[in-house]
């Protein structure tokens, strides 16, 4: 009987023991998540990225062409004028002076002229009768040629006297701003080696413009009449739009660094922009809009061995796909769209139920590397897959992923959803 209780002790001990190697022993078992996203509209752009700073469209240095003193500065910084307006004025004491001086000149060589023309005519009468010799007459004629040449000779330096005296007043070239003024009254200036600058003005704050300087590995992109968006320090949160206006075909070298100046203007009707901010420039250079798009990592993924084991492929793909699981397949080139972009061919997985994927060849276009554009082979709302995850039963931790697809952060947009 003692033999007997023992026995049925010792069995229920073993199974227990199993039960207990059951559950707390054994392997878990691993459960495979697909990584999806949903075929839907997007925008897929090729963008181009530089920096530059923000500068009027055309600036206005005013200056002096007399050298004086200054008198009056009716302008300062920031000032809003208009074409023709009075900006400073120079000391004309000394120009008003000599404008008087030759007048005075100028009246005293027209006087001149008048005499030597009576004396003229007196000698030609008396050439005419004999009463005078030839060499006299043609004197009295060099006389009068030389007042005639006297009162031309005076009258143009009374000109340029007058027209200096018109310097000493500064006016304004353009409607405008004023960014800079670098005189004040009664500061000399001098004209005689150079043009002192007296005002910077801005022509119109209300369009800006942005030379860009853009790599040569990219400016064979880049066209006039693109995209452009920017940022800028002050309003981080900010984008503004422009579009490249210019591309200019000297190039600059900077630490062996081939770069093309491209010029970006923007609308600034706000006055937000300032000049000399720092831009942070995208220009696009090629975008295609309101069409289907994958994520990139769509045309990526291949299952692997393990994925073979866990679901079911279409029929043949199985045994096609264990004897090369995670092969890539090469995008081949089949031809060109109507903007000149290149048509490629591709294959990405579809998920038709819970354990089912099926590959879909299909036609493809422009790729930004995140999204690619469906020209042909998929439709809207089919569910595309892009990795997995190896969860262990029982755990939320993420043990692995597909091989062919990268790291991804969870939460926020997919990849897949237009931006």
């Amino acid at each position: 009987m003692k033999k007997k209780k023992w026995i049925i002790w010792i069995s229920v001990l073993l199974v227990a023991a199993v039960a207990i190697w059951f559950w707390k022993f054994r392997k878990a078992e691993d459960v495979i998540i697909l990584e999806t996203e949903k075929v839907q509209l997007g925008t897929v752009s090729i963008s181009v990225t530089a920096t530059g700073t923000l500068q009027p469209v055309d600036t206005v240095a005013v200056g002096s062409q007399i050298s004086g003193t200054i008198q009056k500065v009716y302008v300062d910084f920031n000032s809003v004028v208009h074409k023709g307006q009075l900006l400073a004025q120079l000391d004309k004491s000394l120009m008003e002076a000599q404008v008087m001086q030759y007048t005075a000149l100028l009246q005293q060589a027209r006087a001149n002229q008048f005499y030597q023309q009576s004396n003229q005519e007196r000698q030609q009468k008396l050439f005419a009768v004999g009463a005078l010799s030839k060499a006299d007459l043609e004197t009295a004629v060099f006389q009068l040629s030389s007042a005639r040449e006297s009162v031309n000779s005076v009258s143009a330096q009374l000109k340029t006297a007058r027209k200096n005296l018109g310097f000493a007043d500064i006016y304004s070239p353009i409607d405008g701003m004023v960014l800079s003024r670098s005189v004040s009254e009664g500061q000399t200036v001098a004209a005689s080696l150079s043009t002192p600058t007296f005002f910077s003005i801005a022509k119109d704050l209300t369009h800006i413009q942005v030379p860009a300087s853009v790599d040569e590995a990219d400016i064979g992109n880049v066209k006039k009449g693109q995209r452009v968006i920017f940022s800028v320090d002050a309003f981080p949160a900010d984008t503004f739009h422009g579009t490249v206006k210019e591309i200019r075909l000297r190039s600059s070298v900077s630490a062996n660094v081939v770069t093309y100046l491209t010029i970006i203007e923007a609308p600034n009707d706000n006055m937000q922009l300032k000049p000399g901010m720092t831009a942070s420039i995208t220009i696009y250079t090629n975008e295609v809009s309101n069409v289907l798009v994958v994520p990139a990592a769509a045309l990526q993924f291949k299952p692997d061995s393990l994925l073979i084991v866990k679901f079911h492929l279409s029929p043949g793909e199985n045994k096609n796909r264990r004897r090369g699981a995670g092969k890539r397949e090469v995008q081949a080139a089949v031809g060109k769209d109507s903007l000149g972009n290149k048509i490629t061919s591709g294959t990405v997985w579809i998920r038709v139920d819970s354990l089912t994927i099926v590959p879909r060849p299909l036609t493809i276009g422009l790729d930004d590397k995140t999204l690619v554009q469906i020209i042909s082979g998929l439709k809207a709302d089919e569910i595309v897959v892009t990795g997995y995850k190896k969860i262990k039963k029982g755990t939320a931790g993420t043990a692995a992923k597909s091989p062919f697809q990268p790291t991804r952060g969870g939460g926020g947009r997919g990849q897949g959803q237009p931006r």
